[in-house]
C-alpha cells in the first residue's frame, strides 16, 4: 500500500487539507480597525480569539474532504473506485476553495474592510488539488499495467 507512489500522493493531499483545521485561511482588516480572521469553522476576531460568525458548510465541506481522503487511500485493491471518489475529491477541494472565498468577500464587504489579506494556507488546497490529480494519473497507470499483464497471459 505505502509502497505505491498514488498512495504517497493521496497522503501528501490529505496532510494539507488538514492543516486548514490549525492555520487561517485569511485576515480581514475592517474600517474600524479591528482584526479578523477567517478559519475554516468561520470568522474569528482575532485580538481575543472568539468567534464571531460560524460557517457550517465549510466545516461540513472539510470533514468530508478529508474523510473521502482517508477512504481512498485505503481502497488501494479497487483502483477504478479509487480513481472515482479521488475526483470526486479533487471537486469537493475546489469547490471548498470556492466557498472559502465566497465567504472571506462576503464578510469583508459586510464588514466594510480596508483589506483582505490571504495567507500562504489558502494555496494549501490548490496544491492538494495537484496531488489528487498525480494521483489519478498514477492509479490510472497501474490500472493500466494490470490490465496489460491480463491480456498477455
Amino acid at each position: 500500500m505505502l509502497q505505491r507512489i498514488q498512495t504517497l500522493y493521496l497522503l501528501i493531499s490529505l496532510i494539507l487539507v488538514a492543516l486548514l483545521f490549525f492555520f487561517p485561511f485569511a485576515d480581514i482588516l475592517s474600517a474600524e480597525g479591528k482584526l479578523y480572521s477567517f478559519h475554516f469553522n468561520g470568522l474569528h476576531y482575532a485580538e481575543l480569539n472568539e468567534l464571531y460568525i460560524q460557517t457550517i458548510p465549510s466545516i461540513i465541506l472539510l470533514i468530508v474532504i478529508l474523510l473521502l481522503n482517508i477512504v481512498t487511500i485505503f481502497l488501494f485493491k479497487k483502483r477504478i473506485i479509487q480513481m472515482r471518489i479521488a475526483f470526486i475529491n479533487m471537486l469537493l477541494k475546489l469547490g471548498f476553495v470556492g466557498l472559502g472565498y465566497f465567504y472571506v468577500s462576503n464578510f469583508s464587504s459586510n464588514l466594510e474592510a480596508d483589506a483582505v489579506s490571504y495567507k500562504l494556507y489558502a494555496v494549501m488546497p490548490f496544491i492538494a488539488v495537484i496531488f489528487s490529480y498525480l494521483a489519478i494519473r498514477a492509479i490510472g497507470k497501474d490500472e493500466a499495467l494490470v490490465r496489460s499483464i491480463d491480456r498477455i497471459r
